[in-house]
């Protein structure tokens, strides 16, 4: 029989929250990253309740990802309501206490998500699996927030008697991306990132020579971004003229699509290496000291991460050898890559 990571205690788990009159709400509102990986934990819940009612509650960027997933019946867009919107409050409030939820699973667990929780004051309240005080089913680890996302969902779930999750993935996710017209391999650039943490980003130079050197092995660097990165992208492919600017231009599903077409993929820390590498992509994947890759680094079948204090003083020669290592496509002749371990490898 399994058993429970340290902290978490099941004993409370209900068995009566089955069957195809059962309504099941799942709460995940962002970011790209944490979305990517809830998809296993939201894949754990359907399998718990097969014939349930399967509600998300996300915000608009994710809707369209969500709907392509069989594992969700119905998406609810959170519009986010600030306290200057009481009326707003009140809907949200009236919309979740008259849905007749039977079990809601918080995989959000912010301060806004346990609101929802006290939405349902005075009673009667849902079970919920959550931390949310007073909720029925509390993910009550101490060290909880210690703990990769992936292992921390992993844990809340088995509080609330789910002793199985999958790791995401992304093999539902598809999208027809022959009208980009690559021409193969090709490898995967994500430049990027929030543009209020700059930090964790590696030097744009150092992605032009990176893009460089793929293209004289002749494959073909495909750089992948947000409109409000155009200055950073371009800058990138006016070094690398070899190299493909798809700025703007991609879907979460074309995302999908597009790494199981690549031969690897490389990036900063952000929402879209989480998505290439649970879709299957090998990925090598740029950490600084301002994130901790133990506590949110992509997860897929070959991802190694690399990670210096600052991100500048990581050679160029190095992410490509790294990249090569888990990229049989990208292998230098006659070299044998070697994918590291479920989870990555720090560098």
């Amino acid at each position: 029989m399994p058993q429970p990571p340290s902290g978490d205690d099941p004993s409370r788990t209900e068995t009566s929250i089955h069957g195809p009159s059962q309504r099941i709400l799942v709460i995940k509102l962002g970011a790209l990253g944490d979305v990517v990986q809830a998809l296993g934990p939201i894949a754990a819940i359907r399998r718990h309740h097969p014939e349930a009612h399967v509600t998300v509650l996300t915000t608009a960027p994710y809707e369209t990802l969500f709907r392509a997933s069989a594992n969700v019946d119905e998406i609810w867009l959170d519009t986010k309501p600030t306290w200057t919107q009481p009326g707003a409050w009140l809907a949200l409030r009236t919309r979740l206490r008259s849905a007749g939820f039977h079990r809601v699973y918080d995989l959000q667990t912010s301060k806004r998500s346990c609101l929802y929780y006290q939405l349902y004051w005075p009673g009667p309240y849902p079970e919920w699996s959550g931390i949310a005080r007073g909720c029925s089913h509390p993910h009550a680890n101490p060290d909880r927030n210690h703990m990769h996302t992936a292992d921390r969902q992993a844990g809340q779930l088995f509080a609330a008697g789910i002793t199985h999750v999958p790791p995401s993935d992304l093999f539902w996710a598809d999208s027809d991306t022959r009208r980009f017209d690559l021409t193969e391999p090709i490898c995967l650039i994500v430049p990027g990132g929030a543009a209020h943490r700059l930090k964790k980003r590696w030097p744009a130079d150092h992605y032009a020579a990176l893009a460089t050197a793929l293209a004289d092995r002749g494959v073909t660097p495909v750089l992948l971004g947000a409109d409000n990165e155009a200055d950073l992208l371009s800058s990138i492919a006016h070094a690398c003229p070899a190299a493909r600017n798809l700025r703007g231009e991609t879907t979460f599903l074309d995302l999908a699509a597009l790494a199981r077409r690549a031969a690897g993929a490389v990036g900063n820390d952000t929402g879209p290496m989480h998505l290439l590498a649970a879709a299957g992509c090998p990925s090598a994947v740029l950490f600084s000291a301002v994130s901790d890759p133990v506590l949110c680094a992509p997860r897929g079948h070959a991802v190694t991460i690399l990670r210096r204090a600052e991100l500048h003083t990581l050679p160029v020669s190095e992410v490509l050898t790294a990249l090569q290592k888990i990229a049989p496509a990208l292998a230098p002749l006659g070299a044998k890559p070697h994918p590291p371990r479920h989870g990555g490898s720090a560098t």
